[in-house]
């Protein structure tokens, strides 16, 4: 038996990244991040970075997660409109510096910032990794450094300069972070963290980094210079009720020993383990809101007795409409109604509510006439009896009932004053 994965595993929607390749664009997105989300129960759907794709995010819902991470530099106009702080001198040395980085791609900007929006709407869960990271705190009104080197180092003492880039040592260069305690990514690396000693070592491939931080984050892991290396919003991380909103600058998938596919800590995958955990919890708190039951399916039989009850209804709210007068023969059809009432007692708060609003059940509309029959049977007994007392006799009862009619006013008027008085207290 065959399953259809994409309908029943919740949807990572990763957007590619764009490369020269034969003098042809290749988008792609990086195997780790595939690998990770697939391994703990998610499927990656990637967004192709085509122009127009930011029109048409609607198209890949539903939308249980997303993920973004790599990419080139976000454009400063998203988050900073006065970049006199570098000289056009600075500017054209980091280009040169920084070659594939600093080509500006505007369709991923409005691509990724539309989803981390998204996200922030909708509490969609959210992990940025690297540039990820960066689109969210722009999305939140934060500011980036458009060159570390060029803004920040310059600032710091020798002993505190961090090397966030170097291409002599891709993948093998590692700096320190100061974990802040009591944060998730804290929970993460605990084990691994020294006593007295709560820092690890991270990889780096940027340029850039946090600036100002969004109010609504808090740090959690600063490089030697400062640099905030990774963040959380506080109030949307419960990854067992669907939230998750992170951003790390470090990339932990790709935090591994050489020539080996093993961790350089045991708590690198858990930022993804937690994610995917988020995403689940999310798409069944959707599911759960926007389901819609399947109407039951009921044989010929079943579909007969349904018709009779609903029959039976139809005339109990009829009895309530019209009061007295109504055909006695259909008393017996009230039968099959009062039949389902007594043998489903326990009905669900809008079954209740349905029978209210066509006037009562039809418990009720059965006592209403036994008390219709009784209220006529008395009525004429009382008849009988008036007819053969005598003229004073009948003066004397309504002259009585007069007297008890003026009494039970004036104490039914003393407790009522009485009752507003102490209201009034």
């Amino acid at each position: 038996m065959s399953f259809d994965l994409s309908v029943i595993l919740p949807r990572v929607l990763i957007v590619s990244r764009r490369t020269l390749r034969k003098n042809k664009f290749v988008d792609f997105v990086g195997e780790y991040h595939l690998d990770l989300i697939v391994g703990y129960g998610a499927v990656p759907v990637i967004v192709p970075r085509v122009s127009g794709v930011h029109m048409l995010l609607d198209s890949f819902e539903p939308i249980h997660g997303v993920l973004l991470c790599e990419g080139e530099d976000i454009d400063p106009s998203w988050y900073e409109q006065d970049t006199s702080c570098l000289s056009q001198e600075e500017l054209e040395e980091i280009k040169r510096l920084h070659v594939s980085d600093t080509s500006i791609d505007k369709e991923k900007d409005s691509i990724e910032l539309g989803l981390a929006k998204l996200c922030l709407e909708r509490n969609i869960p959210y992990m940025g990794i690297c540039r990820g990271s960066q689109v969210l705190n722009v999305a939140c009104g934060g500011t980036l450094y458009q060159d570390i080197g060029k803004e920040l180092s310059k600032s710091c003492l020798e002993s505190e300069k961090v090397v966030h880039m170097n291409y002599d040592d891709y993948d093998g260069h590692r700096h320190e972070v100061k974990v802040v305690e009591n944060t998730p990514l804290y929970h993460w690396f605990k084990d691994s963290l020294e006593e007295g000693k709560m820092e690890i070592l991270v990889n780096s491939y940027h340029h850039q980094g946090v600036k100002r931080l969004a109010q609504r984050f808090l740090p959690m892991a600063f490089a030697h210079d400062g640099l905030v290396e990774g963040f959380y919003d506080p109030d949307a991380y419960n990854p067992e009720e669907g939230k998750f909103i992170m951003g790390l600058q470090f990339h932990p998938e790709r935090m591994r020993k050489v020539d080996s596919d093993e961790f350089d800590y045991p708590g690198c995958p858990f930022a993804y383990q937690e994610f995917v955990k988020a995403v689940v919890a999310y798409q069944k708190r959707l599911s759960s809101l926007t389901s819609i039951k399947k109407p039951l399916m009921l044989n010929k039989e079943m579909e007969n007795k349904r018709k009779v009850i609903v029959r039976s209804f139809s005339h109990a709210k009829d009895l309530y409409n019209a009061g007295r007068g109504m055909n006695s023969t259909k008393d017996s059809e009230l039968e099959a109604g009062a039949e389902f009432l007594e043998s489903n007692t326990a009905l669900s708060v809008q079954q209740e509510n349905r029978l209210k609003q066509m006037g009562a059940t039809v418990r009720n509309a059965g006592s209403y006439i036994e008390r219709l029959k009784l209220n006529e049977e008395r009525e004429k007994m009382a008849r009988s009896v008036m007819g053969k007392m005598s003229i004073e006799k009948l003066s004397e009862l309504l002259s009585f009932y007069h007297t008890m009619g003026q009494i039970c006013s004036e104490v039914l008027e003393r407790k009522i004053h009485g009752i507003v008085n102490d209201i009034s207290l």
